[in-house]
C-alpha cells in the first residue's frame, strides 16, 4: 500500500448530476509533475478505500485539485461525491503517471485530447508556463456527451486566458474546443469523427498530442493517430510523437 497522507477538503463544486470538483489543502513535502495522479480515497471501515486520479491543480499552487464522476453505487464516488468542507480524504505521497511533456518529440503544437473528465490532468498542464515555452500553440479537445458536462467552460473561455500572472502567455497560445456528441452544439462529434472530417487536423511533422479519457476513447484515437503516421512513446522516459496515461488503460 502506498504511503498516505491526510487531506483536507476546503472547496467542492457540483457541476451536475455526474460531476464534481473538489481542493484540497496540499502538505508542503508534496511534488509532482503536471499531468501526474495519485491514489485518492478514503478509510472505510479502518481500511483505505482508493483508485487513482490525475491531479487538476498546477505543481506550483498551494492546493490539490481533482475532478470526478459520481457513481451512485461506486465503491468510492458513491462516498466521495458528499465530501463536505472540512473533511478529510487519503492522498498517496508518491504522485506518477506517463502523461508528461518531458516524454514528447519537439514541435510546434501541442494538442490535448480529453473525454469526460480525462480533462483533469490538462487542467494542470495547460496552466504550465513550460508547456508555452515549448510549443508555438497548444490546443484542448474537450468530448462529452451533453453540454452540462462542459465543466470548466468558462474557465477555459474567461478565467485562464485572463489569469493576472500568465494570462499574456496563455491567451494568445491556448485555443479550447469542447464539442458534444448528443446534443446540438457548435462543435459536435466524437474526436475520432473530428480527425476524419478535417475539423481536427493533426500532423505527425508538427503536433505533439496528449490522451486522457475512457478507455474506448485511448484505444481508437491512439489506433487514429498511428493510422497517421505519429509514434506513441512507450513511456519510461522515451520521447514519442503522443502519450497517453496508461496506468488508466490496464485498470
Amino acid at each position: 500500500m502506498a504511503a498516505l497522507v491526510e487531506e483536507q477538503v476546503t472547496n467542492i463544486t457540483h457541476w451536475n448530476d455526474t460531476l464534481f470538483s473538489f481542493k484540497t489543502t496540499r502538505s508542503d513535502s508534496f511534488r509532482f509533475a503536471n499531468g501526474h495522479f495519485v491514489m485518492l480515497g478514503l478509510r472505510v471501515d479502518g481500511k483505505p478505500l482508493l483508485r487513482a486520479y490525475s491531479i487538476a491543480s498546477a505543481n506550483y499552487d498551494e492546493f490539490l485539485e481533482f475532478f470526478s464522476i459520481k457513481v451512485q453505487d461506486g465503491p468510492l464516488t458513491s462516498r466521495l461525491q458528499h465530501l463536505e468542507v472540512g473533511d478529510t480524504v487519503l492522498v498517496s505521497k508518491k504522485p506518477v503517471g506517463t502523461l508528461v511533456i518531458d516524454d514528447l518529440n519537439p514541435g510546434k503544437r501541442l494538442v490535448l485530447l480529453a473525454t469526460g473528465t480525462g480533462l483533469a490532468p490538462f487542467l494542470s498542464i495547460t496552466k504550465d508556463p513550460e508547456v508555452y515555452e515549448r510549443f508555438d500553440e497548444v490546443l484542448l479537445v474537450h468530448c462529452v456527451r451533453e453540454k452540462s458536462e462542459l465543466a470548466y467552460f468558462d474557465y477555459f473561455k474567461q478565467t485562464l486566458p485572463k489569469d493576472d500572472v500568465l494570462g499574456e502567455m496563455i491567451a494568445p497560445k491556448l485555443t479550447y474546443l469542447p464539442t458534444v456528441t448528443r446534443e446540438a452544439f457548435e462543435t459536435e462529434g466524437r474526436i475520432t469523427h473530428l480527425m476524419d472530417d478535417g475539423t481536427l487536423n493533426l500532423d505527425p511533422e508538427s503536433d505533439r498530442v496528449m490522451l486522457c479519457g475512457s478507455q474506448d476513447m485511448l484505444r481508437d484515437v491512439s489506433a487514429a493517430l498511428d493510422a497517421r503516421g505519429f509514434v506513441a512513446s512507450p513511456g519510461q522516459g522515451q520521447p514519442g510523437d503522443y502519450v497517453l496515461e496508461r496506468a488508466f488503460v490496464d485498470q
